[in-house]
């Protein structure tokens, strides 16, 4: 099928060698003028909510270079995004690396713009902190469900005695503030120590269907995703996929890993799962690249993004009538 007018191509490796040209998601143009875009991909470099390992700050810029990988078709889905919707780099949001707030002010406003455009954000982070000035900007006066891919709840209250805006609070602060309906929301992949017993009261209590590893495998991925599809149901759905859900082995260039998760494939087998869900955003958090020099986290976290914008496309481009 030919692109429509006004569509954006990615760059083919059959004309231009991967290594050549700046680097953008998916290789495609970069684009400030929104009115021209359907689904933005869009960059937040930035850390300053991790509370232990940093360096997700530069998970855009090696996510943007693995992305060369990525061709222009899915083969299993039989989808091609870029003849369903105007995709295209929006570049990333501008970040103060010094002042929380600051930065959280300015991502709430960059997609609350995008939002009021018209346009559904595919975001690659930076820290699990991101999602929430995120939620912030698309889901005011909307609370959205979730299907959360992590090995973390990240529905902590507080850390170092107050501090309550990090990569261990944002689905907390997202319920709080009506962002999030916790009873729509579904968690896959917890695991690891705790710091105490009561870590995971508030999800439980507030509704959040909680996928421990244990259960994950005791059910397998085929029935995990039909539950995440009745959780969501047929309302506005997120999507934050954190590369720390999968087994370190996989993706060992996080800040926090733990060991048992998942692999790239039943990874990949769940996010085609979602294909025809209210899809209205997503990320993909938490690579970052200092540890691990190979590139293949970042690799995965350019594959992941990939996977989602296929099913996000599709159910974008039935939104628009298309």
């Amino acid at each position: 099928m030919a692109l429509r007018e006004g569509f954006f191509e990615p760059l083919s490796g059959m004309e231009w060698p991967r290594f050549s040209a700046p680097p953008t998601f998916m290789r495609l143009p970069q684009v400030s003028d929104w009115s021209k875009l359907d689904i933005a991909l869009i960059g937040v470099p930035w850390d300053a909510g991790t509370t232990n390992r940093a360096g997700a700050r530069h998970g855009p810029r090696e996510i943007r270079n693995m992305s060369s990988l990525m061709r222009r078709s899915h083969h299993a889905l039989g989808i091609c995004p870029y003849e369903l919707c105007r995709i295209a780099d929006a570049g990333d949001v501008s970040v103060n690396p010094i002042d929380l707030n600051d930065t959280i002010g300015r991502v709430e406003r960059f997609y609350a713009t995008l939002h009021k455009a018209g346009v559904t954000p595919l975001t690659a982070g930076g820290d699990h902190l991101i999602t929430l000035p995120i939620m912030r900007g698309i889901a005011r006066g909307r609370p959205v469900g979730m299907i959360h891919f992590d090995a973390h709840s990240d529905t902590w209250d507080s850390y170092f005695g107050g501090s309550k805006l990090t990569h261990g609070t944002p689905f907390r602060r997202a319920v709080e503030e009506g962002l999030l309906d916790p009873k729509r929301t579904i968690q896959i992949g917890i695991r690891g120590s705790v710091y105490d017993h009561h870590d995971m009261d508030f999800a439980l209590d507030h509704g959040m269907r909680v996928i421990y590893i244990e259960e994950y495998f005791e059910l397998g991925w085929e029935k995990v995703i039909a539950e995440a599809r009745r959780v969501v149901g047929d309302g506005p759905t997120y999507v934050s996929f954190d590369v720390d859900g999968l087994d370190p082995v996989y993706a060992p260039g996080t800040g926090t890993p733990e060991i048992g998760g998942y692999s790239t494939h039943e990874a990949q087998q769940m996010l085609r799962g979602m294909r025809g869900l209210n899809l209205v955003g997503a990320d993909v958090v938490e690579v970052a690249p200092p540890f691990d020099p190979s590139g293949n986290t970042a690799l995965v976290g350019a594959t992941m993004m990939f996977e989602i914008l296929c099913v996000l496309a599709e159910v974008v481009a039935k939104r628009k009538g298309r």
